[in-house]
């Protein structure tokens, strides 16, 4: 996608995850420009700031930025506009991103864990506009969730809020990656489908039985979201939710049935419509504020 316009200010945004990273040039709310490439798990985080430098440089000789929003695939310390750490990809221990744009970019940056930002991307652009509060949950290499409500973000008291992804739906259950056992990531995000059950979450999601079964732990999670916090309308993005009805009727079904009985809360469940650039609309929208 290349659609530039000469002089103009633009926003870049950044969206760095497990299995793919993007990035995109924003002219006021229209993404002009963008490119997507996988990400190299063993490069680590090395390879991952090469890769955004040399995209940037590439860029730059035809666009001007006037400022970077940055949506991390990891928990991220608002407050101090540093990333924690990565599960998935080694090296982003307490770094200072956000410092590193503005030393490549010359540019103000701001950064949020990629499930809030997502949550904005949704609520202003998206499947969730019109709707608080929200609850958007990335479902793919990993699982995040990001609370938005009154036209902000709700991060908590020390920037975990949302972290569905290592609730306890199996206390007996495999151990995950955060030395947990049975964490709702470890029963239902893309890389543990895989490597439990050989095949991608694709390709599993095209097998109506799997499916049966999988919405079960699936549900299991999402039913802590709405009974928590009785969100207005939930919103799944990431590459699982792209199965559309093959996931969203069994899911709905599976919900009705576990929803404590007595409890109004409503079960509006639905994909994101912005698909891979959840996170860039929201990052676009956050660097604006």
């Amino acid at each position: 996608m290349r659609e530039d316009r000469a002089g103009t200010a633009m926003i870049l945004a950044i969206d760095i995850g497990g299995t793919k990273f993007s990035m995109g040039a924003f002219d006021g709310e229209r993404l002009v420009r963008r490119e997507s490439r996988a990400t190299d798990a063993a490069g680590g985080c090395p390879w991952m700031l090469a890769q955004i430098s040399e995209i940037f440089t590439a860029w730059r000789r035809d666009c001007t930025f006037e400022r970077c929003g940055i949506g991390f695939g990891g928990p991220v310390d608002f407050a101090r506009q540093r990333v924690v750490l990565s599960t998935h990809v080694g090296g982003w221990n307490d770094f200072d991103l956000c410092g590193f744009v503005r030393d490549l970019a010359g540019v103000p940056a701001v950064m949020d864990n990629d499930a809030n930002v997502g949550a904005i991307g949704e609520a202003e652009f998206g499947a969730g506009k019109g709707y608080s509060p929200l609850f958007y949950m990335t479902l793919s290499t990993g699982i995040g969730g990001g609370i938005y409500a009154d036209g902000k973000v709700w991060r908590g008291a020390d920037s975990y809020a949302g972290e569905i992804g290592h609730l306890t739906i199996r206390p007996d259950g495999p151990e995950c990656l955060c030395g947990a056992r049975g964490c709702f990531e470890r029963m239902c995000c893309g890389l543990w489908l895989e490597r439990d059950h050989g095949k991608s979450a694709q390709a599993l999601m095209e097998d109506p039985e799997f499916v049966k079964r999988y919405v079960v732990d699936l549900a299991l999670g999402l039913k802590a979201a709405i009974m928590l916090l009785n969100p207005q309308r939930l919103v799944i993005g990431g590459g699982i939710s792209k199965a559309g009805d093959r996931l969203f009727a069994p899911l709905r079904a599976e919900l009705r049935r576990q929803i404590t009985r007595w409890s109004g809360a409503r079960i509006d469940v639905v994909p994101s419509v912005l698909l891979d650039d959840s996170v860039l609309y929201g990052a676009a929208a956050l660097a604006k504020r």
